[in-house]
């Protein structure tokens, strides 16, 4: 669920916005837009969601998974998490998880760039560039079937093939590969969106893979930690990227193309450099 609020996020945003450019306010209604968004979350936070800090303590026993073939037995026979005594702080250099961090700060920062890049070249390989108001129709196009994409990896394929994370990072690194390949040689509008929405796809694998490679390296206590280095992993990611593949990409085309594969690569190096087996969810 962590990976796909933040995969589908990175690509229904963009999708979306061209919607609100709107008259009179033209190119800032996605903007304004955004503020509101904000406004809404802020408060539906401090209406809906408890605090932090547990009004009560948890009794009972800790159960398997609610989906799983043991679903009424305890795990071990040990108590509610509660019980265990707290080790130390999970850190992103854990020899445990620091390979899955590697890779999800590469592949963030991949998909970010593509991101910075993919309105620049549409405009570009468009004609565009002196008109962007008139390229928000075809970018919308584009952006969309990356989102679709993204959704048949996330609410599709992964239900239904149920594979392993490192199998699901492997395939989606190799595919976003192949869709940074397609749009460095893509020139026109077709070829543009099939290339945005294989590399989406493999967006939609990799994110997910992961997520979950993160959460199985770890104990059961560690459950939390292990989340917030994966929020904070995704955050980081679209910090400076964007903006990094923009200027690559308006100063030496091919080099962000070179630099947005290269991340890809090395994410697949790292994880096949993982010398141990995934642990069974």
């Amino acid at each position: 669920m962590l990976a796909s609020s933040w995969g589908l996020g990175t690509v229904l945003g963009p999708a979306i916005a061209p919607f609100f450019i709107l008259e009179p306010v033209g190119l800032v209604g996605p903007f304004i837009a955004s503020t509101l968004c904000g406004i809404v979350v802020l408060i539906l936070l401090r209406l809906r969601l408890p605090d932090d800090t547990s009004r009560f303590a948890a009794r009972g026993t800790a159960l398997a998974y609610p989906m799983g073939a043991n679903t009424a037995q305890p795990l071990d026979g040990s108590e509610a998490d509660n019980d265990e005594e707290p080790g130390e702080r999970l850190r992103w250099a854990d020899r445990r998880v620091r390979g899955w961090v590697a890779t999800g700060l590469l592949g963030g920062h991949a998909q970010s760039m593509i991101m910075g890049v993919i309105g620049f070249l549409l405009l570009d390989r468009l004609g565009m560039r002196g008109d962007p108001e008139a390229g928000a129709g075809p970018i919308g196009i584009v952006l969309t079937a990356g989102a679709v994409t993204t959704l048949l990896a996330q609410w599709g394929l992964i239900p239904m093939l149920n594979p392993r994370p490192r199998t699901l990072v492997l395939s989606g690194m190799m595919t976003a590969i192949a869709g940074v390949a397609l749009l460095a040689v893509g020139r026109d509008l077709h070829a543009i969106m099939i290339g945005f929405a294989v590399f989406s796809l493999g967006a939609g694998l990799f994110r997910p893979g992961f997520s979950a490679g993160t959460s199985l390296a770890v104990e059961r206590r560690e459950q939390g930690e292990a989340a917030g280095i994966v929020s904070s992993v995704n955050g980081a990611a679209v910090i400076v990227a964007p903006a990094v593949g923009a200027w690559l990409y308006n100063h030496v085309e091919w080099l962000a193309w070179t630099a947005i594969a290269a991340q890809c690569v090395a994410g697949i190096v790292i994880i096949l450099g993982q010398g141990e087996p995934d642990r069974e969810a």
